[in-house]
């Protein structure tokens, strides 16, 4: 089947998507987006969270067909010419180590910083839950999510 839908701001359209091709598959390897991360193909990591139509998702469980007509926004969208101001956080604080949890970290902490602009510790871990690193131990992560929230506060 063909699929349209747009990807952050620009409109694809995807041929031969078979029926059980995930969103993620659809990125990475149709669309050439290799951002979000194909780590547990279960949902259960985080690594592979996109917006779509606004709302988080694990890409990994959106079948690409689910996708028709709607907007998704990956971790690359987030940037404009420069690093979106969570991007630069976890960059600057160390928080980007074998980098495959880190897209969805980032996408999973903007959206947090969207609903809550200044988080509390446990609300930051709360809103990360859905998100797994093996490499930091997380307090850096942390540390990025409240450098981010200093510099992204309203």
């Amino acid at each position: 089947m063909r699929i349209s839908l747009t990807v952050n701001g620009n409109r694809h359209d995807v041929d031969d998507v078979w029926e059980g091709e995930s969103l993620l598959y659809a990125l990475r390897e149709r669309m050439g987006l290799p951002g979000s991360k194909n780590a547990c193909e279960q949902g259960e990591c985080g690594s592979c969270t996109v917006y779509l139509d606004g709302t988080p998702v694990c890409s990994c469980l959106v079948a690409a067909g689910q996708a028709q007509g709607r907007e998704v926004t990956t971790v690359e969208g987030l940037a404009d010419e420069e690093l979106h101001p969570v991007q630069q956080a976890f960059v600057e604080c160390g928080a980007v180590q074998c980098g495959f949890c880190t897209p969805g970290l980032i996408v999973s902490t903007h959206d947090l910083l969207e609903r809550n602009p200044a988080p509390s510790d446990p609300e930051i871990r709360e809103a990360l839950a859905g998100n797994l690193c093996r490499c930091t131990g997380y307090e850096k992560i942390l540390d990025a999510v409240r450098l981010a929230a200093e510099r992204t506060d309203r």
